[in-house]
């Protein structure tokens, strides 16, 4: 009778879905390749972070540099890099919202051995938005790694005074 009594407590459903090992171990499994693009994602963000830090302090000392009136060309170098560090906010951002969005994924995996509704759909989409958001990150830091080089092609033409 008391055996009957704790089986009708609210809530030991979730316990008996989840109290397989095997059940967790699977979920556990499943997790690791979101996990570990989490973890890729976070060390593309670290090169993004620094770049765009980078940038950031090198236009904060050409300004200091131009309001001292000892700037000089160095002030034509700011449009690129304002361009730069728009470029590199953006993939930093994007990024950050695909390791966001991944995390959901690890999460609706890990609830969805608590609850009988399905999400492998809900999980899918959250998988497409993760992907789509870091192609965008990916793309907005391409753009910011080519107008570098850009830039740095017409300093070198400049100095050799060619094409």
């Amino acid at each position: 009778m008391p055996v009957d009594l704790l089986l009708s407590l609210p809530g030991i459903d979730i316990i008996e879905r989840t109290s397989s090992s095997v059940r967790v171990q699977n979920v556990v499994q499943l997790s690791l390749a979101p996990a570990f693009l989490l973890a890729g994602i976070g060390a593309v963000m670290n090169v993004m972070t620094n770049r765009l830090i980078w940038v950031a302090n090198k236009i904060e000392r050409i300004l200091a540099a131009d309001e001292a009136g000892e700037a000089g060309d160095l002030v034509k170098e700011l449009p690129a890099l304002e361009r730069r560090r728009v470029l590199a906010q953006r993939a930093v951002m994007l990024s950050t919202a695909s390791a966001f969005t991944i995390s959901i994924v690890i999460m609706l995996l890990f609830v969805s051995a608590f609850i009988r509704t399905p999400l492998g759909t809900l999980v899918a989409l959250s998988w497409l938005v993760t992907m789509a958001l870091l192609m965008a990150g990916l793309a907005a830091f391409l753009m910011e790694t080519r107008t570098a080089a850009r830039r740095n092609h017409e300093r070198m033409v400049e100095r050799i005074g060619g094409d």
